[in-house]
């Protein structure tokens, strides 16, 4: 990681064998590197913005839920709370726009042209983030759609659980998805123009046969990830793996995550020696990633056989 030093600036850091981590907030991160400097973007950034304010993540902690939804245990399992996004009232929306605005526009700033960005989102706000990035500059690109059975949604109505017992007020979540978007490519340039120049523009395939699908069936996040990382929006490896490694579309560049939480996505870079950078704000998460991030790479995963059986399915 010798190369990526300049990257660090004057901000706490920690370096692994092939990607790097930062203690700072991304805006301020991202306004002061260089331009041009990322070849692309994955990340799981906080939907709501509010709900990683100290207050809330206080609350959590203490069990007092604020926005953070305490669920009902499930078959004897304790459930983790889960994050209202439905209780964002409309200056809350508001907020929610300008933030992605605003970074989207650093994104913008710091990716090299063509560089690609996937960010996880969730059914009930995507429209509202995919809004605000798309108006930042970003080319919205499709979405990535990881097939994964949650928790969220399904539950009747609050307090009135039993006058409405065959009502839900959501639908059960079955899936989540993951905007796909891209820096401009210069007028006049081909994606294999920018791929010679920058090695960006498109996203790298399966295998010579097989191309990047934008549907990959997923698992939750299993209990031994869980354990090494303990963040309530940690993404499990065998799907990762897979996104980090089709955002490099040659399999050089630097990746990076502005919202690393306990660095799952670094993790994933790190454990196919791809490097990456993680920013994160709260020192606790910052501390945590230092010591997850290289047992999350050590772990063996399967990282692509969801995409082939899903190719398989339907070319049958």
């Amino acid at each position: 990681m010798n190369g990526q030093q300049p990257l660090m600036l004057d901000y706490q850091s920690h370096e692994f064998a092939s990607s790097a981590i930062v203690h700072a907030d991304c805006f301020e991160w991202m306004g002061r590197i260089a331009t041009d400097s990322m070849h692309a973007i994955v990340t799981d950034p906080p939907y709501g913005v509010k709900e990683y304010d100290f207050d809330q993540i206080e609350k959590r902690a203490n069990g007092n839920g604020g926005i953070w939804r305490i669920p009902p245990s499930f078959d004897g399992s304790k459930r983790a709370p889960l994050p209202r996004f439905t209780a964002l009232n409309p200056q809350e929306r508001k907020a929610v726009y300008r933030f992605f605005f605003e970074w989207g526009s650093l994104c913008e700033r710091v990716l090299l042209p063509g560089g690609h960005i996937l960010i996880a989102s969730n059914a009930f706000l995507s429209q509202l983030v995919f809004s605000a990035l798309a108006d930042s500059g970003l080319e919205f690109r499709g979405e990535l759609i990881r097939l994964v059975r949650t928790f969220r949604g399904g539950d009747r109505p609050k307090n009135a659980e039993n006058e409405f017992p065959e009502v839900c007020s959501l639908p059960r979540s079955c899936y989540e998805p993951w905007g796909i978007f891209r820096k401009p490519i210069p007028h006049g340039m081909t994606v294999s123009d920018c791929l010679r120049t920058y090695g960006t523009g498109g996203l790298r395939r399966i295998s010579s046969d097989q191309p990047f699908t934008d549907v990959i069936v997923s698992e939750r996040t299993p209990r031994r990830e869980r354990d090494m990382a303990d963040h309530p929006s940690l993404k499990p490896q065998s799907f990762l793996r897979q996104v980090v490694r089709a955002a490099l579309p040659l399999g050089t560049g630097t990746v990076l995550d502005p919202f690393m939480g306990s660095g799952s996505t670094v993790a994933a870079a790190e454990a196919q020696g791809i490097c990456s950078i993680g920013v994160e704000r709260f020192a606790d998460y910052f501390a945590l990633a230092k010591l997850a991030i290289p047992k999350l790479a050590r772990l063996a995963v399967e990282t692509n056989s969801s995409q082939l059986n899903l190719l398989d399915l339907l070319e049958a």
